[in-house]
């Protein structure tokens, strides 16, 4: 006699991920390891990628990696008709700057109550309010008619090309409703990537943004390791300074994110805490931040060395910074000042200890 595991049926999905990038991509990877429906759907600037994907037994060149067979890819052309049919769940895996185009995406075929996972990491300003990028998608929905929004955001420290190669990964998973987040978590978690619960949906947004400003300081530790120092002195005992950055990082965190609305425990967390290390001891904010420490300006840097690489962290600063500046106390935040007045100002990097 034929025995389904009805359980495992129950919560198959039909998602869509919206952003070919590295990050949507390798998402894709745990969402299809529960035999849910998957399709990844580039942006209006991703056809080439996309036909280089589909044309290469859907090898990602970002990930080096060749994603799973039963994964549907498919161009922009191809959104709405998708979004006119049955879809569970709705991904997004675009950049910071692309939410409101994903947003105008979805709109036209959104329908009530859908589930959208957040995957951009990134705040926004709104008139002259700090937002999170899950109001910013409430708010244009509902300017478009759609009252009911479903939004929970994952952060945490995972690396795309990690997460593509099934190694360990650990996430957050916020929204207000917590009984969400835990109908979500079955869907997407594996054994080897796995995912707490949140309902600190601003908390957890907050943590994961901010960091990547806090990462380009602790990057900074490097490059201003004492000059006069011996080579091998400089490449080791810099972590002196580093240490001391992270811990100062990690209380100006807990403060940014208490202030704009969010829980203070929720940085010691995988969105904050975690993400901040794995940013920090490798990536381009941390090695943005070595640039800056060795003297360089933001800008000089960035064309010498970074030209055509996203720096999330410098990104973030110049879109918030003003704002920030504004909002905050400097004696309470000397770090954030620091790099904000570094970035949004291309002045030297003088950290205020």
């Amino acid at each position: 006699m034929l025995k389904i595991n009805i359980k495992k049926y129950s919560i198959m999905k039909k998602i869509i991920i919206i952003g070919a990038g590295a990050m949507g991509s390798a998402f894709a990877v745990p969402c299809l390891e529960n035999q849910n429906e998957v399709t990844l759907v580039g942006t209006h600037l991703e056809d080439d990628l996309i036909n280089n994907i589909k044309s290469n037994n859907n090898f990602h060149p970002a990930l080096n990696i060749e994603l799973p067979s039963k994964l549907k890819v498919e161009k922009f052309e191809k959104l709405q008709l998708i979004l006119e049919g049955e879809v569970d769940i709705i991904v997004a895996g675009v950049s910071s700057v692309g939410i409101e185009w994903f947003v105008n995406q979805i709109s036209k075929n959104y329908k009530k109550n859908t589930p959208i996972i957040l995957l951009t990491k990134g705040l926004a300003i709104e008139g002259n309010e700090l937002i999170t990028l899950s109001d910013k998608i409430k708010k244009i929905l509902k300017e478009k008619g759609h009252g009911e929004v479903n939004i929970s955001a994952i952060k945490g420290p995972c690396l795309a090309a990690g997460l593509a190669y099934k190694m360990r990964t650990g996430t957050v998973i916020a929204n207000p409703d917590i009984k969400e987040t835990e109908k979500l978590k079955k869907i997407i978690s594996t054994n080897y990537y796995s995912t707490e619960v949140s309902d600190d949906l601003t908390g957890i947004e907050l943590s994961g943004a901010i960091k990547n400003i806090y990462s380009m300081l602790i990057g900074a530790s490097e490059g201003l390791s004492n000059s006069k120092a011996p080579k091998e002195i400089q490449s080791k005992y810099y972590l002196n300074t580093s240490a001391s950055l992270i811990h100062r990082s990690i209380s100006e965190m807990v403060e940014f994110v208490s202030f704009y609305g969010g829980r203070a425990e929720t940085v010691y967390g995988l969105a904050g805490l975690g993400d901040l290390y794995v940013s920090a001891i490798g990536g381009r904010n941390s090695l943005m931040g070595k640039y800056l420490g060795e003297g360089y300006l933001y800008k000089e840097a960035k064309e010498k060395f970074m030209k055509n690489i996203t720096v999330e962290g410098a990104q973030l600063a110049l879109e918030i910074g003003p704002k920030i500046l504004q909002d905050l106390n400097s004696k309470h935040f000397p770090l954030m000042f620091s790099m904000l007045n570094t970035i949004c100002e291309n002045k030297k990097l003088e950290i205020q200890w």
